[in-house]
């Protein structure tokens, strides 16, 4: 009794002949089939090469192209010239040319020994597996599939609608039940015979011939008609992408090989010097005797495929450069943004740095520089400050921003006389924390010393600006944690809302709560001023109900103080 390889070659023929004397050389006899698309000067040496082993054979050659009938066609030649040769054989198993044994073949032969009447081969309907990739589950057993897919996707793709249209349905012959699964199969003498002397197997040759991937649903659906045992399952450690592509394994991959303990693998890179010689070894050197168990590996895989479609947050790369479908969040770590704190707190930005332990910046999307802390002019990752580079993709100067100081909260000023291309990537950026003082635009103006017909025409484009700004923020779209103030109602009273903002950005800092505040500019006058821009027909109702005479000593008498301030 003995294990009978089936091995479909289709290149890298000399790594394929390294695995056929492996095999050979403990005991199993080999059939191989090699694509017609092999030149046959080619295949005749590919032949020649291995005429010395007396128990491998050839089988008829087929064209064997991704999803046609010419994979299961080769399959079945190749298996009957198997049970023909070879008629001690008890257990046949299909690898192909790219497959790599990863343990002795004789504990492949001893864990088949002892299971003689067991089929593995994974088997399952569609409607139990969610594996099919592309859109044709159920509809790759009820429709014809006459074009291929790789070399005519157009009229692969025409002749699919063409039947959707027009309701075309084919039946499933004597009511078989459609299964599918791995390609790479181990099946009995017994099971396999069965399904390739089947009285009916014309008729479900003409059937699957027309199936799309007929090789991943032909053994698989057969196998229930006859099989006594089935375990659904693959000997073969065999792993796709979230494209549906197989994984190739190179040399950096040999202790995740190790780690499956399967006893075949494929997809071998054929330069994998590393990976041949590690397992195409004596006994003394090879894997340990367990039971295969590719799930240990599934996590690892599921992470890799994550990465790949995901990524990480806020580091975007060549193969994964961001869509509005696909991103994984803009940044990659949490950071607030201030608006109008620094117009009216005048030492708002070296206090907040003291305050709270983090970086903090002036107007980074100001029109003229990105005012970096410190008065800095290149910050990590070498971003400078020039307005231009910065304004060439906003979006990307905040996401390297936030990714290059990761590990250290980025805070910066924001406001209507800044770059607004970024203001929707910031208010639909989970990780952003945004306060707001509405209005506070009008405090620089106020202090300023020009025209008031300047001063007023900028007083209406700034809010009209600001205004804009609001309104993103409060849009459902907006996944930022946002705070907004009036200027009147900060003013009134500021200690909770710098509270809260401390609170929540750096609460191990303020737990006796806070024990300085930031230096207010003086509003004498203020109220006047707004009323002199309301006189002239500009109606500054961002800034809130500020009254016409405002006194500071006022506002700090009936503070409201729900902390402790020393």
């Amino acid at each position: 009794m003995s294990v009978g390889i089936v091995m479909l070659v289709h290149t890298a023929l000399d790594r394929a002949e390294q695995v056929a004397r492996h095999w050979s050389d403990a005991g199993c006899p080999v059939v191989i089939h090699t694509d017609v698309s092999v030149p046959d000067k080619t295949h005749r040496a590919f032949q020649d090469s291995m005429a010395d082993l007396p128990d491998v054979r050839f089988s008829r050659r087929h064209r064997c192209e991704w999803g046609t009938w010419g994979l299961v066609a080769a399959s079945q030649s190749a298996s009957e010239l198997m049970l023909t040769e070879f008629p001690d054989v008890r257990h046949i198993y299909l690898a192909s040319g790219a497959c790599l044994p990863l343990r002795p073949v004789q504990e492949l032969i001893d864990y088949l020994k002892a299971r003689p009447q067991t089929d593995f081969i994974e088997s399952a309907t569609t409607a139990d597996v969610p594996w099919t990739i592309g859109g044709l589950d159920t509809e790759r057993f009820t429709l014809r599939f006459p074009f291929s897919w790789r070399n005519n996707r157009y009229l692969f793709d025409r002749y699919v609608a063409l039947q959707r249209r027009l309701g075309l349905k084919r039946r499933i012959p004597n009511g078989i039940v459609p299964h599918m699964g791995s390609q790479w199969w181990c099946l009995t003498r017994q099971t396999l015979s069965a399904i390739l002397s089947d009285p009916e197997r014309s008729t479900y040759d003409r059937y699957f011939s027309k199936v799309w991937i007929p090789d991943e649903s032909y053994f698989q659906t057969l196998a229930r008609q006859h099989s006594r045992q089935i375990e659904s399952r693959s000997l073969t450690l065999s792993k796709f992408d979230y494209q549906g592509k197989p994984h190739i394994f190179y040399d950096d991959h040999l202790q995740l090989l190790r780690r499956s303990d399967c006893f075949v693998a494929r997809k071998i890179w054929p330069r994998a010097n590393r990976l041949y010689d590690a397992f195409l070894t004596d006994e003394a050197s090879a894997m340990k005797r367990t039971e295969p168990n590719p799930a240990k590996i599934d996590r690892i895989f599921a992470k890799a495929v994550e990465r790949r479609t995901r990524g990480r947050p806020g580091l975007y790369m060549q193969s994964r450069f961001p869509a509005q479908p696909r991103e994984n969040g803009l940044t990659s770590s949490e950071y607030s943004v201030f608006q109008g704190f620094s117009d009216l707190l005048e030492t708002f930005e070296p206090w907040l740095a003291r305050a709270t332990g983090t970086r903090v910046h002036g107007h980074i999307f100001a029109p003229e520089r990105a005012e970096f802390s410190q008065g800095e002019t290149v910050m990590n990752g070498a971003l400078s400050d020039s307005a231009a580079l910065r304004d060439y993709n906003p979006r990307a100067f905040l996401t390297s921003l936030i990714w290059n100081t990761r590990g250290e909260r980025q805070c910066f000023q924001f406001g209507p006389r800044d770059n607004q291309r970024i203001i929707w990537d910031i208010a639909k950026d989970p990780n952003a924390q945004i306060s707001v003082i509405s209005g506070a635009w009008a405090v620089p103006l106020f202090k300023s010393n020009q025209n008031f017909s300047d001063t007023r025409r900028e007083a209406a484009l700034l809010q009209q600006i600001e205004s804009k700004h609001l309104e993103i923020l409060r849009s459902n779209a907006a996944k930022a944690r946002v705070r907004i103030w009036t200027l009147a109602e900060f003013v009134e009273a500021p200690m909770e809302p710098l509270q809260t903002i401390i609170d929540e950005i750096s609460p191990q800092h303020t737990q006796s709560g806070l024990s300085e505040v930031p230096k207010m500019t003086d509003l004498t006058g203020f109220g006047q001023f707004l009323q002199s821009l309301k006189n002239q027909g500009m109606h500054p109702y961002l800034t809130g109900n500020f009254p016409v005479t405002h006194d500071p000593q006022d506002t700090q008498t009936n503070l409201r103080k729900p902390y402790l301030v020393r």
